[in-house]
């Protein structure tokens, strides 16, 4: 029997512009992991992965809060708040996640923040909603 998986590599992060991600499934992973109170129970390897996925979806989110952020005049308060919160993400991300319960969390938080950014660059300017999509 072959092995008939394939793992993307895309360090230039150009899939998450083709391929947007499914907001609901993510909404739901973010609001399980967050629900958390102490040790879920899950082998490391487990809470690893879910770090991993939470990691890459908070890389493909920050991507779109980027391009929508940058279709605001560089002197708008929503550009200003949407470029503290990319400082922050992109310090966090530059960690490689563990295989810990918190770490997971921290990411879900990350990922929820960045999602809450993204909703209110849209809300001031509608045409990035159209761009991050």
């Amino acid at each position: 029997m072959t092995d008939s998986h394939v793992v993307l590599y895309d360090p230039e992060g150009r899939l998450d512009i083709e391929f947007p991600l499914d907001r609901e499934l993510y909404k739901c992973l973010v609001k399980a992991v967050l629900g958390w109170t102490g040790n879920p129970g899950l082998p490391p390897a487990d809470l690893q992965q879910i770090a991993l996925l939470l990691t890459g979806t908070a890389r493909t989110v920050a991507a779109d809060v980027r391009r929508a952020a940058d279709l605001l005049p560089e002197d708008h308060a929503a550009r200003a708040l949407a470029d503290v919160v990319l400082e922050e993400a992109d310090r966090r991300l530059s960690v490689p996640p563990e295989g810990t319960a918190r770490c997971a969390q921290g990411q879900a938080r990350l990922v929820r923040a960045l999602h809450e950014r993204l909703d209110r660059l849209a809300s001031v300017a509608p045409q990035a909603a159209t761009a991050a999509s």
